[in-house]
């Protein structure tokens, strides 16, 4: 129930702004068309994208509501997106027959990149699994000092090296170590990247390729770090993060800071990637796998 509530509190600034639009919208008691435009640019303004609101709106403008009342379209609209989001519905999987399962995180600068492994490295650990994390992000000291108080704080270990060395070696490094180690689980952070530098893009292409070379099924997930705050502008960093290394799974941060949640929607929609996990707050805890129907309702105002 402490999750729940966690999620309700984090999606508030989403729900209550649709709930109060969707008063407002629905004020004549009647799906006429201008309701049903105006609650397609309600949906569009709330993030979830253009064609993912047509969508909504036709299925709307298709159902039989025999009482109308705004609790209703609400319980249907939160059916709507939860079909949506079951499609990418998968947790994160990590048995590797005995190997360590290698996860590479990347992002754009300023998304949460490190905290979330951090967050990431607790819940293996409550797991009683071993992890070790590297601290790949080479560009900046602040970066590899906020990655050992997070290694610290989930009972993690970590390797690094000083500032300026490549990071793709410190990868490889990581991984011996990790089998020599018999690690469980190896989360390696990666320098944020503007997704529209092509060198820095290169830089991290690079890391799997050096990966490979002692396991070739490595690495085993490719987990893209996303920002809600950032809206439809996360669109274009799943577009091009995906094609540069082969994105396998998303973790969206930062929704209790936001009222852009409806974009989880629109990029479920959009690309075949699942949704591993979800963060509405700052504290260790405060990531959690995904679950569709809880942000569904939650997003509605509805939990």
């Amino acid at each position: 129930m402490e999750w729940v509530s966690k999620l309700n509190n984090g999606l508030n600034k989403t729900a209550s702004g649709l709930s109060k639009n969707l008063s407002t919208v629905f004020k004549g008691k009647k799906l006429d068309p201008q309701t049903l435009e105006d609650l397609e640019d309600l949906l569009i303004s709330s993030d979830f994208g253009v064609s993912i609101s047509k969508k909504i709106v036709d299925s709307i403008s298709k159902e039989k509501f025999n009482d109308f009342d705004t609790n209703k379209v609400r319980e249907f609209l939160s059916k709507k997106v939860s079909e949506i989001l079951k499609l990418r519905y998968l947790p994160l999987n990590t048995e590797n027959n005995g190997d360590p399962y290698v996860i590479l995180v990347v992002g754009v600068n300023g998304v949460g990149k490190t905290t979330t492994i951090g967050k990431l490295a607790n819940n293996f650990v409550k797991k009683n699994k071993n992890v070790l994390i590297a601290a790949g992000d080479t560009f900046r000291a602040a970066a590899i000092d906020q990655l050992k108080i997070w290694s610290d704080r989930s009972k993690s270990e970590i390797i690094t090296k000083p500032t300026g060395t490549d990071a793709a070696a410190l990868s490889y490094e990581a991984l011996v170590t990790a089998k020599e180690e018999k690690k469980d689980i190896l989360i390696i952070d990666t320098a944020g990247r503007l997704q529209n530098k092509t060198d820095l893009m290169n830089q991290l292409e690079k890391i799997p390729r050096v990966l490979k070379k002692i396991d070739e099924t490595s690495p085993h997930s490719v987990l893209l770090v996303l920002d809600a705050s950032t809206g439809q502008n996360a669109i274009s960093q799943v577009e091009l993060f995906n094609k540069s290394c082969g994105v396998t799974g998303l973790i969206m941060t930062k929704l209790d800071g936001t009222a852009k949640g409806g974009v989880l929607v629109s990029i479920a929609e959009r690309y075949p990637i699942p949704i591993h996990a979800i963060g509405v707050g700052e504290g260790i805890d405060d990531l959690q796998e995904f679950e569709p129907e809880s942000y569904s309702r939650a997003l509605l105002g509805l939990l």
